[in-house]
């Protein structure tokens, strides 16, 4: 970029927006990474604005001078989504922090994108209420809404998408809109709502949300159970879903992820594959649940169920979940995390996760795998050692397999990473034609292709 024209940008900037305003390079390093294996690609600009006024003034700048628009929430994207591919201005919301109204009367809740998923929790403590959708880092709620965020809850309670009521969203032509309204349901227009969720600020950069709250339940029991092997522990969550169980939560740990997790935590679970479950209601409700699942277990030789009704020992059990990323990069010192993940139908998980236990130890890599299994979704968590390039080229092949494995048993690329940078090679694959109906509406809304371009959807010709 010109040097006259960088310095004309710099000044009407900070002319909007004063010190919160940053063309240092060690700021926008932090802004061009994330969670992502992906090399940093910083942005020209980092821009901190409080509202959503100063947002439409930012774009209305960046528009003037076609600069690329790229929103930023707590840097906890793992495919390369806040990239700066192509320079430009990053938009980092995380000063638009404040919860708008919580409305109890209506079980909703309006807050600015910044809100962080801890500082909601917080500002529910005592209210009776709680929001169910935690990704497993602290990431904001605009965040989690751009990438159709999901976590160990979604078995229950959804995901994103099915969580949020409506937004406010600044489009690529400075425009503010509002999505739909507080009402639990509409049959009014198109649904832009969830249009926005999931576009991975590909269609502009959402401002406030009204998200739905749950009662909180009458009652929590969590357990641990360990089995023979993962196949075992994967048809016992398979057979409780067929079975119509309510449960909250069913979460799967590997044996290697078993092992970290004990090291890491200072815990002392067997070291084979595990169910974390977590069954929310009443007590008579959870007790036939309990039951239920207790038999299913049992026949596929599940061990005796590890409960957990006190608040602080269930905290403690999951936090041993929480825990499993960080327990991972722990055995390979030094290293860096290559995260992955995909969903299959939840008929096929067992075949799918059996599969790729047999992949990974034909590459030597250190690949625990953990699975929301309840939905069909799973992860690996590929500790990189950067001394040793030929690593990251072993796990990528082994992405790479999994994906495919993945869409072959109709199953998809992501279950909740979303797509960035990082798997756009698969989008043709799995959507076909249906790609060229989305690159239609982001024609349509971005015709300048300001909004964090690169992302989401394959360049044409993009094999």
């Amino acid at each position: 970029m010109d040097a006259l024209l960088k310095n004309r940008i710099s000044l009407e900037l900070k002319k909007l927006l004063g010190e919160r305003v940053s063309d240092q390079i060690e700021v926008r390093k932090e802004h061009g990474a994330g969670f992502s294996y992906h090399a940093c690609m910083p942005p020209d600009w980092v821009v901190s604005p409080l509202s959503t006024e100063e947002i439409v003034a930012i774009v209305s700048i960046c528009t003037t001078y076609q600069l690329p628009i790229i929103p930023f929430g707590a840097g906890t994207s793992i495919e390369g989504h806040i990239l700066a591919l192509n320079g430009g201005v990053c938009v980092d919301l995380r000063l638009m922090n404040q919860v708008l109204e919580i409305d109890t009367a209506n079980m909703c809740a309006t807050i600015q994108a910044g809100v962080t998923r801890n500082q909601l929790d917080e500002t529910l403590e005592g209210s009776g209420f709680f929001f169910p959708i935690g990704p497993g880092v602290n990431a904001t709620l605009g965040g989690m809404a751009s990438t159709r965020a999901s976590g160990t809850n979604a078995v229950r309670y959804g995901t994103m998408k099915d969580n949020v009521l409506s937004l406010k969203a600044v489009l690529p032509n400075g425009q503010l809109i509002k999505t739909a309204s507080k009402a639990r349901k509409s049959s009014s227009g198109y649904d832009l709502t969830r249009l926005l969720i999931g576009s991975e600020g590909t269609l502009g950069i959402i401002t406030e949300l009204t998200i739905k709250l749950h009662s909180y339940p009458e009652a929590i029991y969590a357990a641990v159970c360990s089995f023979p092997n993962v196949e075992a522990a994967v048809n016992t969550a398979i057979k409780t879903i067929q079975s119509g169980v309510a449960i909250a939560k069913i979460e799967l740990l590997d044996a290697l992820l078993m092992n970290a997790v004990n090291r890491f935590s200072g815990l002392n679970y067997p070291e084979k594959p595990t169910l974390f479950l977590e069954f929310h209601g009443s007590s008579a409700e959870i007790e036939g649940q309990i039951s239920k699942v207790q038999a299913i277990a049992r026949a596929f030789g599940g061990d005796d169920f590890c409960w957990e009704t006190d608040e602080t020992a269930r905290l403690r059990l999951w936090r041993a979940r929480t825990d499993a990323a960080p327990s991972a990069q722990a055995m390979v010192p030094g290293s860096k995390i290559m995260s992955t993940d995909v969903c299959v139908p939840i008929s096929r998980l067992a075949k799918c996760i059996v599969d790729t236990q047999t992949d990974i130890a034909e590459t030597g890599l250190f690949a625990p795998i953990l699975g929301h299994v309840g939905d069909g979704n799973f992860h690996l968590t590929i500790p990189i050692d950067p001394a040793d390039p030929s690593q990251l080229e072993k796990a990528k092949a082994l992405n790479e397999r999994l994906v495919q494995r993945a869409l072959a048993l109709e199953g998809t690329c992501s279950g909740e990473h979303g797509i960035g940078v990082g798997k756009l090679v698969y989008m043709n694959q799995e959507h076909g034609e249906a790609v060229e109906v989305m690159r239609a509406i982001k024609t349509a809304i971005d015709p300048g292709n300001l909004m964090n371009p690169g992302k989401l959807l394959p360049q044409v010709g993009y094999v």
